[in-house]
């Protein structure tokens, strides 16, 4: 916008102005920052006889030319107001050779809606590139350096789905304002592509500046979006790069910072990272992973274990079986890396029919009392065959379907809801359990209880961690507890590592405790003995909590 000889500015819906020609700081010093409220710039606006027409384009009117009476000992001036899909614009025109005014007007407001995203007001993917290009060249001295900051906007998508486009494009748009307010005076915000976005910062005082901006970004999607009532947690995984350190052109800078995203989104979300050259090391993993995984299986490669499930007074009720995968080279792999990736390449269905027949055939050689279960990805059970495939199983290994307790997280369903209802139904109808795993981490939305026909809700470790100290998770726990067996569930409470948090989940009327201070997961063969031992462990955890009842 330095290459347009009037005085133009862009301001948002809360009239705080987001970028500007340079022109107009050199007219209006100090008053001109990013953030800076439009009347600090144009105090006019607040009369009465300007006012009425300024707000009249603000709230979607024509464009309109606006007179403002000039300070003392100066003529009035003359600006140009234009909306915005994020608010207004305005153009001052001064007294310059060239176009006219009414042409350069028309230029400046082509020029937004090319170079502006329609939805958020951001500035778009086409001057990212551009103004990217244009720091790296700005680079001057030894110290300063250019920063690419890349956000991605953590579980959209699942908005989308539950709440539809709209809600998913009003978010979009609040995301963005979010991300304009994070900013200062130098710092620019674009809309990449769908829920990424970019920033561009120049500064000599790197990484401390750039991981300043990345920290006041994450922490500002902290807070949950308000949406036609409905509180939404969304956060946000940053990736952050430097020019020319990480990238002397656009592409290497871009390819860099996608690579630290990635890292901050396997680091588990909601955080930032920055690029280093070990990040290609663990890229290059991936990938090895990804070809060794196509094969794992019928290699016997992959395996699984059995962690029990006590109900009061000590008795193992059944066990939850727990993929595991033992690499030839690196050794064992836990889940929370290969199951993404199984995810990614459409290898769950395979792996998931294997997982279920061998809990199965494995669940035969204990009591008939005893239960398995077995988790089921987002893959599998959107795969629109894991009702026959579960019946056919049941069908080939002869084990009573009441047995068989099926576990999926709350992501499941966040995805075609109807069709979910009809395969948990069916399954129901089979005579197989239906579990609700890491009850309290996603969104927990109570429509979920009374729509779909669960059986066991399991309480994440999450809120069983500090159970012991803090108050606020004693009453989540209590509260889903109460809420569980008022609707006639069941409740597991998963993570349980201490006597003293056994004994108050018991006291609080939970009915199965899981975790490794009661049993921790089993090979195939030690759970006939554990089952047989009755563990003293856990008979102590037992008496002391009926003591301290």
């Amino acid at each position: 916008m330095s290459n347009t000889a009037d005085l133009v500015s862009f301001y948002d819906r809360d009239f705080r102005l987001t970028h500007y020609a340079a022109r107009l700081k050199g007219m209006y010093g100090g008053a001109v920052v990013q953030g800076a409220a439009i009347w600090e710039i144009y105090p006019s606006f607040l009369d009465s006889s300007c006012r009425g027409e300024f707000l009249r384009v603000f709230q979607g009117g024509s464009p309109a030319s606006i007179d403002l009476p000039g300070a003392s000992g100066e003529a009035p001036r003359s600006v140009f107001v234009f909306g915005t899909a994020n608010g207004v614009g305005i153009i001052e025109s001064r007294g310059h050779g060239g176009r006219s005014s009414a042409q350069e007007q028309e230029h400046v407001v082509l020029l937004h809606q090319a170079t502006h995203d329609v939805l958020t007001g951001l500035q778009n993917r086409r001057r990212f590139g551009e103004r990217l290009q244009q720091a790296l060249a700005a680079i001057g001295e030894p110290k300063q350096k250019a920063a690419l900051l890349q956000i991605d906007l953590d579980d959209f998508k699942a908005v989308n789905d539950t709440l539809g486009h709209g809600a998913g494009d009003t978010l979009l748009q609040l995301a963005a304002g979010r991300i304009r307010d994070a900013l200062q005076d130098g710092e620019s915000a674009y809309r990449y592509a769908g829920d990424e976005f970019a920033v561009i910062q120049l500064g000599k005082d790197q990484p401390a500046e750039a991981e300043r901006l990345a920290g006041s970004l994450v922490d500002a999607f902290k807070e949950p979006f308000v949406i036609n009532g409905i509180p939404i947690f969304v956060g946000s995984s940053i990736g952050i790069a430097f020019g020319p350190e990480h990238g002397t052109d656009g592409e290497q800078l871009m390819k860099a910072a996608d690579i630290a995203l990635y890292a901050a989104k396997t680091d588990g979300r909601g955080c930032a990272r920055t690029f280093n050259r070990s990040m290609l090391l663990l890229l290059e993993q991936r990938e090895n992973l990804r070809r060794s995984l196509r094969t794992a299986l019928e290699r016997g490669e992959l395996y699984l274990e059995y962690q029990p499930l006590i109900r009061s007074p000590a008795s193992v009720i059944g066990f939850e079986a727990l993929l595991r995968w033992r690499h030839p080279e690196i050794g064992i792999i836990p889940p929370s890396v290969f199951i993404p990736i199984a995810e990614a390449d459409g290898l769950m269905d395979e792996i998931g029919r294997w997982v279920l027949e061998e809990a199965c055939r494995q669940a035969l050689t204990w009591p008939s009392s005893l239960t398995i279960a077995v988790n089921l990805s987002p893959a599998q059970f959107l795969s629109g065959s894991l009702t026959d495939t579960v019946a056919q199983i049941i069908d080939a290994v002869g084990i009573r379907a009441d047995r068989l307790e099926l576990e999926i997280t709350e992501t499941v369903l966040l995805e075609k809801t109807i069709d979910n209802i009809d395969t948990l139904n069916t399954l129901n109808v089979l005579g197989i359990r239906i579990s609700l795993d890491d009850f309290g981490t996603y969104y927990s939305s109570l429509s979920y209880l009374k729509n779909f026909p669960f059986d066991t809700l399991k309480i994440d470790q999450y809120f069983i961690a500090d159970l012991e100290t803090d108050l606020k998770s004693q009453t989540i726990v209590r509260s889903i507890i109460n809420l569980a067996h008022g609707l006639g569930i069941s409740v597991t409470a998963e993570g349980v590592e201490t006597s003293a948090q056994a004994r108050w989940l018991i006291k609080e009327s939970c009915d199965c405790l899981q975790g490794n201070f009661l049993g921790r997961p089993l090979g195939a063969e030690a759970t006939s003995s554990f089952i047989r031992r009755s563990p003293l462990r856990v008979v102590r955890a037992m008496e002391e909590s009926n003591r301290a009842v």
